[in-house]
């Protein structure tokens, strides 16, 4: 373990806790429904699924940019995931901070489809946090071995949160209320 992965190790199993902690919190916390005069940020659904899609986009382009040996144009890619994965985030958090949540509609098998889809979305989204920001730490401190086997793990998964991100948002856009 290098230098530089050993002096964000202690931060990364930090955020890797609280940031799906404080995603829960504040997905239950309403402020129209404490009292605040806010707008429901509507809007945000096709925004924060459109990043994912670009996410997942990013993400494919990063690894054959790697494949053809174009680190610098790897590491690009890479830290915009990175920064579409925040604004998500960010995104998403507001969003159900100021909209009521949108039951989904779908009757039958569809309905299963969908919540099988949406429960490995968000376990897989959970898990991926460490995966992630190890994996980043390894290849920017020149561990690239080691980045490389993790890689092998981050990547399908990143890549699964992403598309499924998407897919939530297609099979439960038509049951929003604007």
């Amino acid at each position: 373990m290098t230098e530089e992965e050993k002096r964000y190790k202690g931060w990364i199993w930090t955020l890797s806790v609280i940031i799906p902690l404080a995603v829960a919190a504040l997905f239950g916390v309403n402020l129209r429904k404490l009292g605040y005069d806010v707008e429901p940020l509507s809007f945000l659904p096709p925004i924060y699924a459109s990043i994912n899609g670009l996410t997942a986009v990013l993400l494919v382009w990063a690894i054959s940019a790697v494949k053809k040996g174009n680190f610098k144009l790897h590491e690009g890619l890479i830290k915009l995931c990175m920064l579409c994965s925040s604004l998500f985030l960010i995104m998403y958090v507001a969003y159900h901070m100021t909209s009521d949540s949108t039951p989904y509609g779908g009757e039958g098998a569809i309905r299963y489809v969908y919540f099988l889809i949406l429960v490995t979305h968000i376990l897989l989204s959970i898990i991926i946090i460490p995966f992630v920001l190890f994996t980043f730490v390894r290849g920017i401190a020149g561990a690239y071995e080691r980045h490389k086997k993790l890689a092998r793990i981050t990547y399908p998964m990143w890549l699964y949160v992403a598309v499924t991100g998407v897919i939530v948002y297609m099979m439960i856009s038509p049951y929003y209320t604007h």
